[in-house]
């Protein structure tokens, strides 16, 4: 009899450990491949025609189908005014870049392609002692911002877009900003940036770059677009990301949308795949990202 209850036991146990390692692989493999899109809607009473931007980051030389067939044919049903391309599109150590530069050409035909640099495009050019990737984005026809904007009319609007990798402060002894302390061309191009009149767009590869040393209530700029966190990697139900980079464990700004001082707004995408790391991508699904900018009513 207790043999016949043992057995028992043991049976549901390994059911159980069955079920749990189905849902963990299943959880593990949607990280990768279920693409999904999330959407957001801003209102500003700079803009009068309403604009669709689809933002794209942290594809980490990752494939949608062949040549990202999939991701095409999802960001064309979209069709959005405009593509952002926010960074870590490659790996630090990839071959090459032909993952990003076959996107791109698939793309910069029907939509015009922002494209900003995240820390994997920075370091696959210090490893290839080379600058050729940015020539290489250039040659599809996408715009690249380092530390530079572009002043566009998109339906009518005027936009400013703007991209940098940098950080958007320093600190003093007190951890306050200290504009004094900061890169003069990195000081330069956010004093020049927050000047111009129209609805402001930055992106920046990580979301760090304007929540840490008081950037949030210093530099005045509309909409934030920042990655590189995957989201916190793992996502975990009432929880949110377990690890966001320089924000350590349980960050505050794993995804979403924020909203905070003269930054009116940050929108941070869980992007679409990640790079080798200790914990895969899970509970935790690719996304394109869809903002709707409309007037405020």
């Amino acid at each position: 009899m207790k043999e016949k209850r043992l057995r028992g036991w043991l049976c549901g146990i390994l059911l159980l450990l069955a079920v749990l390692t189905g849902v963990c692989a299943w959880e593990i493999y949607r990280s990768y491949h279920g693409l999904e899109e999330q959407e957001y809607t801003i209102r500003s009473d700079k803009v009068d025609a309403p604009v669709t931007f689809a933002v794209i980051s942290d594809l980490h030389d990752h494939e949608f189908g062949q040549n990202n067939e999939e991701l095409v044919k999802k960001i064309r049903n979209i069709d959005p005014d405009v593509i952002l391309m926010d960074g870590d599109m490659l790996n630090d150590i990839s071959e090459d870049d032909h993952v990003v530069i076959t996107l791109l050409e698939q793309l910069t035909g029907d939509y015009p392609v922002y494209y900003s640099l995240g820390n994997h495009e920075e370091n696959y050019m210090a490893r290839q002692k080379s600058k050729r990737l940015w020539k290489d984005i250039q040659n599809t026809g996408a715009v690249l911002l380092d530390q530079t904007y572009k002043r566009v009319s998109i339906n009518g609007n005027p936009i400013c877009i703007g991209g940098m990798y940098d950080y958007a402060f320093e600190v003093d002894g007190a951890g306050h900003m200290s504009k004094k302390d900061m890169d003069p061309k990195t000081l330069t191009f956010l004093e020049t940036f927050q000047n111009e009149e129209e609805y402001k767009i930055m992106m920046a590869h990580r979301p760090d770059s304007f929540i840490f040393g008081e950037a949030w209530k210093t530099w005045n700029i509309d909409l934030v677009i920042s990655g590189h966190d995957h989201g916190g990697q793992v996502i975990l139900p009432r929880v949110g990301g377990i690890y966001g980079g320089d924000q350590g464990w349980l960050p505050k700004y794993d995804y979403g949308e924020f909203h905070f001082d003269t930054v009116k707004n940050m929108i941070i995408t869980r992007g679409l795949s990640s790079d080798k790391k200790v914990l895969p991508r899970f509970h935790n699904p690719p996304e394109i990202v869809t903002i709707h900018l409309e007037r405020a009513k």
